[in-house]
């Protein structure tokens, strides 16, 4: 446990669970920018004034940048930047590659002007192998952006496919996943982000052995798992600690950030997340 001195909070007389300030390189926190829920930079700006400090980085989902004024884009970007945080593309890059690589080069050259820090590669939709999608990594990294591949075990996910159209796809073997990781993250990708189908999400019970085996085989540090319901990311900190990377709507912040810090929870959880303070902090 440790005091919130280096954060700006009310009541820091209460010891926490210990977070360390951004920018952080684990206990990251992404949320979804407008997708779901549809707002502009004033609503955003209020996100931020709320619950900045504990905002790592925000995740434009479904391509829905592509439906806003290329100004509105960039003003919602330059409001993360100013508040510490990074701006992600989360998928559309497999809409693009149907273009050709002219279309490629073209999308990463925008996301750069218009302040896209990390492009997502997302492979739910596609069938592309794993030296294409290092050499997507590359390609993304050599465009000064970084690199995020998407991965799962659930054929056709990262859409609104529902949980009867998915089961009909069948899954890929996890092994795979693991080893398409590993060599995207030694082709240059920063994290890999793990798809919720098949684990979490539009399944009739949790795969958590997939998620176990995941983060043995990738490090925890090396994964970012998407977590956009409340008993999902409250699952994955009280098996893996408040230092897992997860990704969840922008209306759940502080609803996880109270279970990072051991300051709420349910019966399984409240009082129970402890993370010591390193030494000197």
């Amino acid at each position: 446990m440790a005091d919130m001195s280096t954060h700006d909070v009310s009541f820091n007389f209460v010891p926490r669970a210990w977070r360390p300030a951004k920018p952080r390189t684990t206990g990251i926190t992404e949320i979804r920018a407008p997708y779901y829920s549809t707002f502009g930079t004033r609503h955003m700006e209020d996100v931020f004034e709320a619950a900045g400090q504990w905002i790592d980085g925000i995740k434009w989902a479904g391509g829905s940048f592509s439906l806003m004024p290329r100004q509105q884009v960039k003003a919602m970007n330059d409001v993360s930047h100013s508040n510490g945080a990074y701006v992600s593309s989360g998928g559309w890059i497999e809409t693009v590659l149907r273009y050709g690589d002219a279309a490629v080069d073209q999308y990463l050259s925008e996301a750069k002007e218009v302040g896209f820090d990390v492009i997502e590669i997302s492979t739910g939709f596609i069938m592309v192998p794993t030296s294409g999608l290092e050499r997507l990594v590359k390609r993304v990294v050599a465009a000064g952006l970084k690199a995020k591949p998407e991965l799962g075990i659930q054929i056709g996910s990262g859409g609104d496919s529902g949980e009867a159209e998915l089961a009909a796809e069948t899954k890929k073997d996890i092994g795979d996943l693991i080893d398409r990781g590993k060599r995207a993250l030694d082709a240059g990708a920063s994290i890999i982000m793990i798809e919720s189908e098949g684990i979490t999400e539009n399944v009739v019970q949790w795969n958590t052995a997939a998620a176990a085996a995941i983060i043995n085989g990738l490090g925890i540090e090396n994964v970012m798992f998407e977590a956009a319901d409340g008993p999902v990311f409250e699952w994955y900190i009280k098996n893996y600690g408040n230092e897992v990377n997860l990704f969840v709507d922008h209306s759940q912040i502080l609803q996880l950030e109270a279970l990072r810090q051991n300051i709420w929870g349910n019966k399984s959880t409240w009082g129970r997340v402890i993370n010591p303070a390193p030494t000197g902090s």
